[in-house]
């Protein structure tokens, strides 16, 4: 998932950016950008490179293999305010939901719909 210890910098869109998170879905991206705007944070997003993929020695004497189907697109987002961390932000609840709620681990995820800040992280039930 999302969280990651290190404080990572990339360039988005031409910006450098924090990374937020990389190889995200579209309705991801829509989830963080919506989520972070709110919180006055510049969002740049951008197509995360395909992974490096060795190609496999060819045996000339095997039947033909079908192509790989194509992974599906992934973004990576960012925010232009390079001091970012997403972990720290989320465990100092600094972030909050347009609802007024403080946002929570479960909510950044995605597990929950509405954030429940008044369950301590800790003991939260998945």
């Amino acid at each position: 998932m999302a969280l990651t210890k290190l404080h990572i910098h990339e360039e988005l869109e031409g910006v450098k950016c924090s990374v937020i998170e990389k190889n995200c879905t579209k309705e991801r991206v829509e989830f963080l950008r919506k989520l972070l705007e709110f919180n006055k944070f510049e969002v740049k997003v951008g197509v995360t490179p395909p992974a490096k993929v060795v190609p496999k020695p060819v045996d000339p004497n095997a039947a033909p293999q079908p192509e790989p189907e194509p992974l599906p697109e992934t973004y990576t987002v960012g925010v232009t305010d390079i001091v970012f961390n997403p972990v720290h932000a989320l465990y100092s609840r600094l972030l909050k939901t347009p609802d007024g709620h403080v946002v929570t681990v479960a909510y950044w995820e995605q597990r929950e719909s509405v954030s429940h800040d008044d369950v301590p992280y800790y003991e939260h039930k998945n």
